[in-house]
């Protein structure tokens, strides 16, 4: 009797190692989980190692910049550049495509593999992913084509959006064209911005290379901040619930012990009376 307890209670603690709310699947991940979760955490750490050089590189080699992380800056300034003489503004845009795009496929396929749990992952505190994902439900899956389209634009996460993409069915294919619309729209805008502004906004990225170091440390320190400060919120999140899932599970044990103890003695004072 004592090895079948073992083994269901082994069980029991395998479901619970897995079923971690800081991943997003249930049960032992497979092959395209690990694959698709390691691809995620490599595009962080991508973030992260490319952040120290994005101040240096917006004066010097913005086009460069923007193929590495399409970032706002980095567009706005290679456009400037193309206004006076320094490239061109379709190689611009060419490399905003990649540098914007290039980890968006993985989302969607977070949303194929997860749905609805990673989408909740990545909501946070404020649960923006199941106010989205509400709205799909309520307005049907053809809604995530024009969300796609918009998302450079919307107020929300734009993984949270691909992440439903992929949930709500979209082939890859679609969600590809409708990305590369997006992303062309936003970086349109900026590299009209940029190109606008010409030499005035070549000065001003030159100034900002010129005091890049400094720059660099404090986007670090400040980013490095909020993220501890979420990560201890959710630990916390995490130990209230298991306590309060604990103290569940002990409730109805500890209200059946006086009931067991309660039958024998009443039926003991029967036998005794007569």
């Amino acid at each position: 009797m004592a090895e079948p307890v073992k083994v269901a209670a082994d069980g029991g603690q395998q479901r619970q190692a897995f079923d971690d709310p800081r991943i997003p699947w249930s049960g032992k991940p497979g092959r395209a989980d690990i694959l698709c979760w390691a691809g995620i955490m490599l595009s962080g750490i991508f973030y992260w190692a490319m952040l120290p050089f994005r101040a240096s590189l917006v004066g010097t080699h913005p086009v460069f910049l923007v193929l590495l992380n399409g970032s706002t800056e980095g567009i706005v300034a290679a456009a400037a550049f193309a206004r006076i003489g320094h490239g061109t503004v379709i190689v611009v845009l060419l490399a905003a495509v990649v540098g914007i795009m290039k980890f968006d496929p993985l989302y969607w396929w977070a949303g194929r593999l997860w749905g609805e749990r990673v989408i909740a992952l990545l909501g946070g505190r404020r649960n923006r992913g199941d106010k989205y994902m509400a709205r799909v439900k309520r307005w049907g899956r053809k809604f995530t084509w024009p969300a796609v389209i918009a998302s450079q634009f919307l107020p929300i996460p734009n993984a949270i959006i691909y992440v439903i993409a992929g949930w709500a069915g979209m082939s890859l294919l679609t969600f590809i064209i409708l990305d590369a619309i997006s992303t062309l729209l936003w970086a349109g805008m900026l590299a009209g911005l940029g190109y606008a502004l010409g030499h005035h906004a070549v000065v001003v990225a030159q100034s900002i290379s010129h005091y890049g170091l400094w720059i660099s440390i404090g986007l670090i320190v400040v980013i490095l901040f909020f993220q501890v400060r979420s990560q201890r919120r959710m630990m916390r999140d995490v130990a209230q619930a298991r306590a309060a899932q604990q103290a569940g599970a002990a409730a109805p044990a500890g209200a059946a012990a006086p009931a067991a103890v309660d039958v024998p003695a009443a039926e003991g004072d029967q036998a005794a009376t007569p």
